[in-house]
């Protein structure tokens, strides 16, 4: 009989919270590869024609100043193709976990997260801690022969979300500390809206252990969160997230704003593995030590420029000496982008990144040691896992409490009970609900702290405690009621 969470947590008293819980996941079945025509071998149609449509309509009225906006990010780019290319891995800022009070280190880590998008925090958790949930998620594998993941034969990344290791990783206080101070890096512009960073949410994601000369994980630049969805009216348009690069003024595009996201939805087509929430940061828990062709990660530590890029790039097409120039007639090319699947680049369809150089490595990382990356980061991963020693983490991705956050929590709390993948992810009739020495609801609820059950929606928030600000209290109050705290 599968474990179901105690009678307070899921007596909801709102329609729209009851709904919530009546399928906790229409993901179609599949593994990392459904999210990606890379990793499959599929192939994709064209776009349709609407996409033209679209094209035209969003810089109707701005042709001359996008143009123009093109051309200054072009020359903006090749300077920052020189740096990253010059600096390499010593570009991606470090802090130690032990340093987040340094207001110093504190203010030279924020300047540089800004401006690259990318981070490691040192030691997070001890490496003795990060190799022994290691040890704990392979034995659970050993006893679970039934797991699935990618590749079939010898998975590198595993289709596994309510691990021991997994939940105990996401309920650490310090892991939750360092995504909350990640978080506070964003910022508002709407000092009403509904979000909080100080109080991080727990999204349930998969693990990679990667052996090595492994060649078939060979994920290559990608952006996730959508990828038509970022052209699209009812994608990130709700938000007007990238309209200033549409009007031609790509330079005042900040996207470390929070507000403007928070309508958006960025999986439109119900993709396997699309992501539904609004993740600040995408990130991962070292359980391996590991540098640079050794079944890596790589990053493009230009946020803001290579956002833009990538935006502005389907209303362009080379013309004679490399002129480019506005798409005459507009096609429906939005180059990378499948519906329902991640985003992807390659040199070929984004030839000005220069990603043969601004794809650099992370630097050295040992376990226990936690990176992250903004959610509009282009990153891929090692081709080849070229180490003697496997390449091992586990994805604990920073999300806000956000209103939208917390309708997914609550499905996805759902999902724990029941032992199935988290509601982002493929779907499967069985999942993890007949693993041996899976963690139950009631063993959270008896062996980790009150801050991390709130961060499992298994508990209310404290919207009432002294000292709360009036705008947290407001969404603390509205997730409660979303949850079924009344």
């Amino acid at each position: 009989m599968t474990s179901r969470l105690p009678r307070p947590f899921i007596a909801l008293s709102s329609i729209s919270a009851r709904t919530i819980f009546t399928s906790p996941s229409s993901k179609p079945t599949g593994d990392v590869s459904s999210v990606f025509p890379s990793l499959s071998g599929s192939t994709s149609s064209p776009l349709p024609l609407r996409f033209a449509d679209l094209k035209k309509r969003l810089i109707r009225g701005h042709e001359n100043e996008v143009t123009e906006s093109w051309h200054r990010l072009l020359a903006t780019l090749q300077h920052k193709r020189d740096e990253v290319k010059a600096l390499g891995s010593r570009i991606v800022p470090e802090i130690n976990y032990s340093d987040l009070s340094n207001v110093g280190k504190r203010t030279n880590f924020r300047d540089a997260l800004h401006k690259t998008g990318v981070a490691v925090i040192r030691g997070v958790v001890s490496e003795k801690e990060a190799l022994d949930w290691k040890e704990l998620l392979q034995r659970y594998i050993k006893t679970n022969p039934s797991t699935k993941g990618f590749p079939a034969e010898n998975p590198a990344i595993y289709e596994l979300y309510w691990s021991p290791s997994q939940i105990l990783a996401r309920a650490h206080p310090n892991v939750l500390r360092a995504q909350a101070f990640l978080m506070s890096h964003w910022r508002s512009a709407d000092n009403s809206a509904l979000i909080s960073t100080s109080n991080p949410l727990s999204y349930a994601d998969r693990l990679r252990i990667r052996a090595p000369g492994d060649a078939k994980f060979a994920l290559g630049p990608h952006i996730d969160g959508g990828s038509c969805e970022r052209w699209e009216e009812d994608g990130y348009g709700r938000g007007a997230v990238y309209d200033t690069i549409m009007a031609g003024n790509w330079e005042k595009y900040d996207p470390w704003e929070s507000s403007c996201r928070l309508p958006v939805k960025s999986d439109l087509y119900n993709g396997p593995g699309g992501c539904s929430v609004f993740r600040m940061f995408q990130a991962w828990l070292a359980m391996s030590e590991m540098e640079g062709g050794e079944g890596h990660l790589m990053v493009c530590p230009m946020i803001k420029e290579a956002t833009a890029y990538l935006l502005l790039r389907p209303f362009f097409s080379p013309g004679k000496s490399d002129n480019w120039t506005l798409e005459n007639p507009t096609t429906s090319l939005l180059q990378g982008a499948v519906p329902a699947n991640g985003q992807e680049l390659n040199p070929s369809l984004h030839p000005h990144l220069g990603l043969e150089d601004t794809m650099v490595h992370i630097p050295r990382v040992r376990p226990g040691d936690y990176v992250a990356w903004h959610c509009d980061t282009i990153h891929a991963v090692d081709k080849v896992h070229g180490g003697a020693s496997d390449s091992s983490v586990m994805y604990i991705p920073a999300c806000p409490l956000t209103e939208a956050n917390a309708e997914y929590l609550a499905r996805q709390r759902e999902t724990f009970a029941e032992g199935l993948p988290a509601p982002d992810f493929p779907s499967s009739n069985e999942g993890e609900s007949q693993h041996r020495g899976r963690l139950t609801p009631e063993y959270v609820m008896e062996n980790i702290s009150p801050e991390a059950q709130r961060a499992m929606g298994l508990v209310a928030f404290p919207a009432d405690a002294k000292g709360v600000l009036e705008q947290e209290r407001r969404v603390m109050t509205r997730a409660n009621a979303i949850l079924g705290f009344n």
